[in-house]
């Protein structure tokens, strides 16, 4: 059996490698949720320790790629917590309207399906031609497939459920084309939607915006990250700014809550004042 001493220091040799070596930081998310998607992705490429794991994916840019691809956090859907979204329609959007022009952050936008269910809302209240949303996400393969928008059609019954439980009224049909197994979104809704690479760990604040969202990404950081990443968030937005995070995710615990107030505790919803 592997002594767990030796085990937590191969495992931190590896973060640290990954640093290194492609400038990914990992080594303050949280352990326990990493070292289960270490495990799949050592599962997946056939080998038995850590040491070997890491030799395999500083020597094998495929075999990084597999790993960042197991290890990205890519799990959303079309007005998943449509509570959220119906939120925004009533809250956020009466805000919005009143500005000349709108820049939002979908911070860790995955495969982008959340970033197209805002494009669909903002069209339904009339706010989308003036509004530039910044999708971002660390790993460029899922920000491919977000930029594309094609979806399983298997999904689309949950997806449209959602929608009209968030406010939605119209046929959601309307927003994509059907096309074999996949529905493919419409292109008007990628018009005013700039997809980039952006590493929240590593990199810096690129624009100020009226909107952040970044929803259920935190969780899986610890908490000196999670302050670092708040830290980001506040250089990224004026006085006024709304910050929107997940279900599970918090600001009470944050040493930046009193710079927000709460607008809705259910939708997590904050907007920044000082």
């Amino acid at each position: 059996m592997l002594n767990p001493k030796i085990e937590q220091i191969e495992f931190e040799l590896l973060l640290e490698g990954i640093y290194q070596a492609y400038g990914y930081d990992f080594r303050d998310y949280a352990p326990a949720s990493l070292r289960r998607r270490v495990q799949k992705s050592m599962d997946n490429l056939g080998v038995k320790t850590i040491s070997e794991f890491q030799d395999k994916i500083l020597h094998e840019k495929e075999s990084f790629v597999h790993f960042l691809n197991t290890v990205s956090i890519d799990v959303t859907a079309m007005f998943r917590d449509p509570d959220f979204f119906l939120a925004v329609r009533q809250k956020i959007v009466p805000i919005i309207r009143e500005l000349p022009s709108v820049r939002i952050w979908h911070a860790g936008c995955a495969t982008g399906e959340e970033v197209y269910a805002m494009a669909i809302l903002l069209q339904e209240e009339n706010l989308y031609n003036k509004v530039r949303i910044y999708a971002t996400d660390m790993n460029a393969v899922v920000l491919d497939k977000a930029k594309n928008g094609i979806y399983p059609l298997k999904n689309i019954q949950d997806c449209t459920a959602n929608y009209h439980k968030s406010g939605g009224s119209h046929e959601f049909s309307t927003y994509y084309t059907a096309k074999y197994n996949n529905v493919i979104m419409k292109p008007e809704l990628k018009k005013n939607i700039v997809w980039a690479q952006h590493n929240l760990v590593t990199d810096r604040s690129f624009h100020e915006f009226d909107l952040i969202l970044c929803r259920n990404v935190m969780i899986y950081f610890e908490r000196p990250l999670q302050e670092h990443v708040h830290q980001l968030f506040l250089d990224s937005m004026p006085i006024g700014g709304i910050l929107g995070l997940g279900k599970k995710e918090t600001m009470y615990s944050s040493a930046f809550r009193p710079n927000y107030m709460e607008m809705d505790g259910n939708a997590k919803l904050f907007r920044r004042v000082k």
